[in-house]
């Protein structure tokens, strides 16, 4: 049976990060994961989980300053500093409200190799300091025509990169982030790549192609593409990050047709 995490990141903005929380429970979501909570008491949102019952999947590092054009610190070289400090700042927040993933971001770099030798600097980092805590990271291939110059853009990259820090580092507590969204845009064969790459993933997420909304919308036949997921063995959330349309009450019908109890 598939099991639906709210993204908060995109879902209910208008409302404050525990009211979202409260708003996910009560619109049949089984988990919940954001962005960017920073700026909301842990305390509040640990106490909105444990009203609902609902587990916060993940969140991600901090992204910098997107005014200034950046969208991830940890492949960027010169920005150690900031970066570390960015994964350190997540995992703490992690801690708090009993979080067990962090996505660590990338980044936007034109130089490949400079990039990809700072991103596993970072993410060996990442990694020792979340096993302490029994946290995974997660690394996630955004595509390039929304983020140009996004450091890991493919699929093959983020297993590249996970292999590296197995087996030189012993590193187990980093899997990939399989976003639907992302890998359609720049690879397709959605199915192929996720077959290939499943025994690396920890987490799913969907929306529409094109235009990152509602899943029941766009070129993509989620029904089918779900259920042969799990025809693959996938037992993990899929995470619902998409932009609604109009209010996110107004485009939840598709939920309705995965829910079989009230």
């Amino acid at each position: 049976m598939v099991q639906f995490s709210a993204n908060l990141g995109f879902l209910w903005q208008e409302l404050s990060l525990p009211e979202r929380i409260l708003a996910a429970k009560k619109a049949g979501f089984s988990a919940v994961e954001c962005h960017f909570p920073y700026d909301s008491d842990p305390n509040e949102v640990s106490a909105a989980l444990r009203e609902t019952g609902l587990v916060m999947l993940a969140l991600n590092t901090h992204p910098g300053e997107i005014s200034d054009g950046e969208f991830g610190l940890c492949a960027v070289p010169g920005e150690e500093d900031r970066a570390r400090a960015a994964i350190d700042q997540a995992l703490d927040y992690a801690m708090k409200i009993s979080a067990s993933r962090v996505h660590v971001m990338a980044g936007l770099h034109q130089d490949a190799a400079c990039a990809n030798a700072c991103f596993l600097q970072n993410l060996t980092y990442a990694c020792k300091r979340a096993a302490e805590n029994q946290i995974s990271i997660l690394i996630e291939p955004i595509n390039q025509i929304d983020k140009p110059g996004y450091v890991l853009h493919r699929t093959a990259q983020g297993i590249a990169i996970i292999e590296a820090l197995r087996l030189k580092h012993q590193i187990t507590n980093i899997g990939l982030m399989f976003d639907c969204y992302h890998v359609q845009m720049t690879e397709g064969n959605i199915l192929g790549q996720l077959s290939n790459a499943l025994p690396y993933v920890d987490h799913i997420q969907i929306a529409a192609v094109p235009g990152r909304g509602e899943p029941d919308s766009g070129e993509i036949n989620y029904p089918w593409l779900l259920d042969a997921i799990d025809k693959l063995g996938y037992q993990g959330f899929i995470g619902a990050e998409y932009i609604p349309a109009s209010t996110t009450d107004e485009g939840l019908s598709w939920l309705a047709g995965y829910q079989t109890t009230p």
